[in-house]
């Protein structure tokens, strides 16, 4: 399979359209999640060497950084959401005559769903990391990329929900018990984080009349 991320956007949007099952909102997600750390960033290095935001630098710095890794990572996840799904597909394949092959296709399938369910579980985590630090940046940024900052919420926060839905239609086939239980929690908290970020920066948004 070719790296999704080596793709142009028409490319991936094209691969994105295709009547094949992946790549699919996991990997949507985890680009959407990418493009959001990336503005950011972005942001943050409209605003460090300006005079006037000065106090602002040490902490933008940082963040800036810091988007870069979660950019990074969330890139890795495009394609590791796919080849997770390719898994899936690749040991409900396997053969199923013998008792023998069957022990050892529900065992395939039960990693493959493992990790079919983990990978969206930290494109929802990486995501939502970079959304409670986006009402630092609308805030304190550079005022005229402030659109480009609240952009960046948008996206991330629809990283972390679609990152999510993936999580929990995955859940009914994890079979521990206390692992899916895990996930439930996890998502349940990255939620609540991410809508309490986003919940901010509208704020912030409504103030310097970027919505309604």
């Amino acid at each position: 399979m070719t790296d999704l991320v080596s793709l142009a956007v028409r490319d991936f949007s094209a691969a994105l359209a295709s009547d094949a099952p992946a790549p699919g909102g996991g990997s949507a997600s985890a680009a959407a999640g990418a493009m959001g750390a990336a503005l950011l960033g972005m942001v943050c290095r409209l605003t460090l060497g300006k005079e006037k935001y000065r106090d602002a630098w040490e902490e933008l710095g940082r963040i800036a950084s810091a988007m870069d890794r979660d950019r990074d990572t969330l890139l890795g996840l495009v394609d590791e959401d796919t080849r997770a799904y390719d898994a899936i597909v690749a040991a409900r394949k396997l053969p199923k005559e013998t008792p023998e092959e069957k022990t050892a296709r529900k065992k395939a399938i039960d990693e493959a769903t493992l990790l079919a369910t983990t990978v969206p579980m930290q494109t929802a985590f990486f995501s939502m990391e970079a959304i409670t630090i986006a009402p630092v940046v609308l805030e304190k940024g550079n005022p005229n990329c402030a659109s480009d900052a609240y952009v960046a919420a948008l996206l991330l926060s629809a990283a972390v929900n679609g990152a999510l839905a993936n999580v929990r239609i995955n859940l009914p086939g994890v079979s521990d018990a206390s692992v899916a239980e895990g996930f439930r929690n996890d998502a349940a908290q990255a939620a609540g984080k991410a809508a309490e970020a986003m919940e901010k920066v509208r704020a912030l948004a409504k103030e310097r009349d970027l919505t309604a």
